[in-house]
C-alpha cells in the first residue's frame, strides 16, 4: 500500500492582534533565556535540563522534538539515518522521565507555551540561525507557535502524527470526547502504573509484547505521577486551533493511516488552515508512534520530506 500525498499552497493574512497576544505571551514566561525556575546556576543549563545531544556535522540543522509519555529515544531509528548529512539536535522536553522532576514548574509548564519558550531557549543557547523542526504529536504545535514569534528560525516544520485539539468539537473530529479523556485523567489518578500498562498498547497499536509498546509503556512509567497527569490535562484539553492561520513556515504533515488518537480528518484540518504552504502525507501504517513501532516505513518518508522543497 502506498502513501497518499496531496499539498495546497494557501495564502493568508496574519491577524495582526492574535500575532502579538502570542508574541508577548511567550515573552512573558517566567526564567530568564528560558532556563527552569529551579535549575543549578551554571553555564550551559538549558542543555543540562533538557539532556541535549548534537550530533552530525552537516550544515542544515534538524532539531527533534518527542511528545507526551515519551523522551528522545523515541527517534532512536531516525537518527543514524541523518547524522552522516545533517547537524542533529535532540533533547527532552520538561517533564519527560529523564528529566530532573526537581526543574518541572507546574505553573510554566501549565500551558503549551512553557515548551515553545523552552524551545527557544535552546536554540539560542545553541546559536542556531536556522533549523528544521521534526514534531511528534500534539507537541509538534510547539514548532508551529515557536515559528509564529521566529519565523527567521524555522524554515521547514515536519509535523508527525500532530494535532492542534485531541478532543472533538463542533464540525472538528479531534479523536476524543470529553468523558473519554476524563477516564484517562482517572485512571491516572487512582493506579498509574496500571494505566500505563493499558495506555501503551491503544496508542501505540498493539499489545504488550511488541517492542514498541513496551518502549512506549517504558518511558510513560518514568514519569512522575503527578507531572504525567498535569501534562496530560495540558496535552488533552488545550486547542491550538487558533494559531494555524499564523504559521507561515512551510508544514510537512506525516500521518499514519490508522491512528487511535489522532485520525485522518485531523491531518486535513491542519492542511486547509495553516497560514502558509503545506503539504500532507498519509503513510500506511497504524498507531500514534509509527516512528517508534514501523521505522521501516516513517524512516524513508520523514528523509523524503527533509529534502522536499514544497515552495518551489
Amino acid at each position: 500500500m502506498r502513501s497518499e500525498v496531496y499539498s495546497r499552497d494557501r495564502g493568508t493574512e496574519l491577524h495582526n492582534v492574535r500575532y502579538h497576544a502570542l508574541e508577548s505571551k511567550i515573552n512573558s514566561l517566567d526564567g530568564a533565556n528560558g532556563i527552569p525556575k529551579n535549575a543549578p546556576e551554571k553555564m550551559g543549563i538549558v542543555e543540562e535540563a533538557h539532556n541535549v545531544k548534537v550530533l552530525g556535522s552537516g550544515e542544515q540543522v534538524i532539531v527533534l522534538s518527542h511528545g507526551f509519555g515519551s523522551d528522545q529515544s523515541i527517534w532512536r531509528y531516525l537518527v543514524p539515518h541523518m547524522v552522516e548529512d545533517y547537524r542533529v539536535i535532540l533533547y527532552d522536553n520538561m517533564g519527560a522521565g529523564t528529566t530532573n522532576p526537581e526543574y518541572f514548574d507546574f505553573e510554566r509548564y501549565s500551558t503549551i507555551e512553557g515548551f515553545v519558550y523552552d524551545l527557544l531557549a535552546i536554540l539560542e543557547e545553541l546559536q542556531v540561525k536556522s533549523c528544521i523542526f521534526i514534531g511528534h504529536s500534539a507537541l509538534s504545535m510547539v514548532g508551529a507557535i515557536a515559528s509564529v514569534s521566529r519565523p527567521d528560525l524555522f524554515s521547514k516544520l515536519i509535523m508527525l502524527s500532530a494535532t492542534p485539539r485531541l478532543l472533538n468539537d463542533e464540525d472538528y473530529q479531534g479523536g476524543m470526547e470529553r468523558r473519554d479523556v476524563e477516564q484517562i485523567f482517572e485512571g491516572m489518578r487512582s493506579n498509574y502504573e496500571a494505566w500505563c500498562q493499558g495506555f501503551a498498547p491503544l496508542v501505540v497499536g498493539g499489545d504488550m509484547d511488541s517492542v514498541a509498546v513496551q518502549e512506549f509503556s517504558r518511558t510513560l512509567f518514568n514519569m512522575r505521577p503527578d507531572i504525567a497527569l498535569s501534562l496530560a490535562q495540558v496535552i488533552f484539553l488545550t486547542d491550538m486551533r487558533h494559531v494555524l492561520p499564523l504559521v507561515t513556515t512551510p508544514c510537512h504533515i506525516l500521518q499514519s493511516m490508522k491512528d487511535m488518537a489522532v485520525p485522518v480528518f485531523v491531518s486535513e484540518y491542519l492542511h486547509q488552515n495553516i497560514g502558509g504552504q503545506s503539504i500532507v502525507e498519509v503513510m500506511p501504517t497504524g498507531g500514534h508512534l509509527p516512528q517508534l513501532s514501523s521505522p521501516e516505513t516513517v524512516i524513508p518518508v520523514i528523509l523524503k520530506h527533509i529534502r522536499l522543497d514544497i515552495t518551489e
